[in-house]
């Protein structure tokens, strides 16, 4: 399929932030498929299948993880680059890299985190994802970070659009490589945010629906998942229910993809580059407005059937406790981290504290929970519930 104009172009990126020679003998990549690549190999990466989603150390095979999660937003965000004629290797690498900043426990040990951090600048998982593949995660003998393409870490600081006030963190980024923060970001990184959107939208409720959070009378509050449950049940009418369920969050999957195509398609008569996606003011990548506000319902059904579930709160408030403890074990003793992260911890604040906040939010969750099995000699409770 030939780009379209408004794609971004591998040839034309803006570069890396360090010069690096051409290694031939590494296969024929454009600079986008090395980003994928580079990411797909990362530490960083692999520790997302151990970091939650939306139930906190599952017991469960089944049950969705941060890396689950990002596989299953790459897949989306390229079906819908492909159908726009975008990028789709670019879009799959944002779509992979978005979450990287998250720490154990998800929303949980990030409000931990910002609270603990609050005298220091502060904690976003955004920026922290930026700061880990800019910074942190650091392969390579000559330079810090992943040095990974302009057009990349453009889209990654602004997936969900432009920032007028960026924290410490992206602040310092920003002034080293500058990722003109104020514009909105390429096509690719705006199909990578809603991807993100449908993906957790509907596999959620799989999630929700398997673990008993939510059952089917719960869905059928909402009128348009009520329209496609009948339209499921006449389709399939002696399928087994469970079945049944898993068409229709397939369902929704697919009406979602092809209502952002539709949009985007409109949205995009008359574009014709990259700058000009760039300075259109807004998004052009995302759901209609009718769908918008279908999605919207949805969001506010979830927050209130499962994110703010009984027991999902009572797990949440549990790991936020022990996020908060090794934070406070590690600022009164830097002895109880790693070597490795002793010495490099900075003599002065905040640096002290934002290199504890780089330990802890790289944790995964099983990590974090032995960290502080290892400070308290006992295993925190009550951050499983199903």
């Amino acid at each position: 399929m030939t780009p379209a104009s408004y794609a971004a172009d591998p040839l034309q990126t803006r570069g890396r932030e360090f010069s690096t020679g051409r290694f031939p003998s590494r296969g024929p990549r454009t600079e986008f498929q090395r980003d994928r690549d580079r990411l797909i190999h990362s530490m960083s990466f692999r520790r997302l299948r151990s970091k939650t989603q939306v139930f906190i150390a599952p017991e469960g095979d089944h049950y969705r993880t941060r890396m689950t999660h990002s596989l299953e937003v790459a897949q989306i965000g390229r079906v819908i680059a492909r159908a726009l004629g975008l990028n789709e290797d670019l879009a799959e690498a944002l779509c992979l890299a978005h979450d990287l900043g998250h720490p154990p426990f998800g929303h949980a040990g990030e409000d931990a985190l910002t609270e603990a951090m609050k005298p220091f600048g502060g904690f976003d998982h955004n920026a922290h994802a930026l700061r880990t593949v800019m910074r942190l995660e650091s392969p390579y003998p000559d330079h810090d970070g992943l040095n990974l393409t302009w057009d990349l870490l453009e889209g990654l600081a602004k997936h969900n659009g432009p920032i007028e006030n960026p924290n410490w963190a992206l602040a310092e980024l920003d002034a080293d490589f500058p990722l003109e923060l104020s514009q909105w970001p390429s096509l690719e990184a705006q199909v990578a945010a809603v991807a993100d959107d449908i993906a957790y939208d509907n596999h959620d409720i799989d999630d929700g629906l398997r673990a008993g959070f939510l059952d089917l009378e719960d869905l059928l509050t909402v009128d348009f998942l009520a329209d496609q449950w009948r339209a499921v049940e006449k389709r399939f009418p002696h399928a087994p229910r469970e079945r049944q369920l898993r068409e229709l969050v397939r369902e929704q999957i697919g009406l979602m993809v092809n209502d952002v195509i539709a949009h985007a398609r409109e949205q995009l008569k008359g574009v014709s580059s990259v700058d000009e996606v760039r300075s259109a003011g807004h998004s052009l990548a995302g759901f209609s407005p009718e769908f918008a506000e279908k999605e919207r319902s949805l969001k506010a059904f979830m927050y209130e059937r499962l994110y703010y579930h009984d027991d999902q709160v009572a797990a949440a408030s549990n790991a936020r406790e022990v996020v908060a403890e090794l934070f406070s074990a590690y600022a009164a003793d830097e002895r109880l981290m790693p070597q490795g992260w002793q010495e490099q911890s900075p003599p002065g604040q905040p640096q002290r504290a934002r290199k504890i906040a780089d330990f802890i939010a790289g944790m995964s969750d099983r990590f974090a929970m032995e960290a502080f099995t290892a400070i308290h000699g006992k295993r925190p409770e009550g951050l499983t519930n199903v």
